[in-house]
């Protein structure tokens, strides 16, 4: 009998050439929340100690974007960023995005984990983001909690779709 090779799936610093991957995962993720290149590749640029990509060999099946923002501003979807804040207590985690072929394998966590000890070290305190396609459970379980009667942050809201929540946590829960 053949033997079956394995991937072998590992979290690393994203690259610039990593993005055509990033961009395909994120077609496959998030078809309803569609995001030009050009917002990856700032992204990187603007802030690389948030940016993370899943890799088996050169492939990228996954992808992890966070950066600087101000706790209870969301970012619009498909927006250059321009510049990001000096101040550095929050972050934004944009995107965590998985293949569907890789997902439930375990591979969330561990890059979360490592974003915030990365964003511990550089004084953070918090972490925030807006759950997309019925995924509150999945965040409560990193230790994100929903922000709930600001009605600021439901409007923003409003261009993520029915059902997105903005969720915040401590950087080391």
């Amino acid at each position: 009998m053949a033997e079956r090779a394995v991937s072998v799936f590992t979290w690393r610093p994203m690259r610039a050439a990593d993005i055509d991957g990033v961009v395909m995962v994120a077609a496959a993720c998030f078809p309803d929340h569609f995001e030009a290149r050009a917002c990856f590749e700032e992204r990187l640029k603007l802030f690389p100690k948030g940016c993370f990509a899943l890799a088996s060999d050169q492939a990228v099946s996954g992808y992890l974007i966070a950066y600087p923002w101000p706790l209870g501003a969301i970012p619009p979807l498909n927006s250059l960023l321009g510049a990001l804040p000096e101040e550095r207590d929050t972050f934004y985690l944009h995107d965590l995005a998985l293949h569907p072929q890789v997902r439930g394998q375990g591979h969330a966590r561990p890059v979360v984990d490592q974003l915030s000890g990365v964003l511990a070290e550089m004084g953070g305190a918090k972490l925030a983001l807006v759950s997309v396609n019925d995924s509150v459970a999945f965040w409560r379980g990193m230790g994100f909690e929903p922000v709930t009667g600001d009605a600021a942050i439901t409007r923003k809201l409003e261009s993520y779709g029915g059902g997105s929540t903005y969720m915040v946590r401590a950087i080391c829960p």
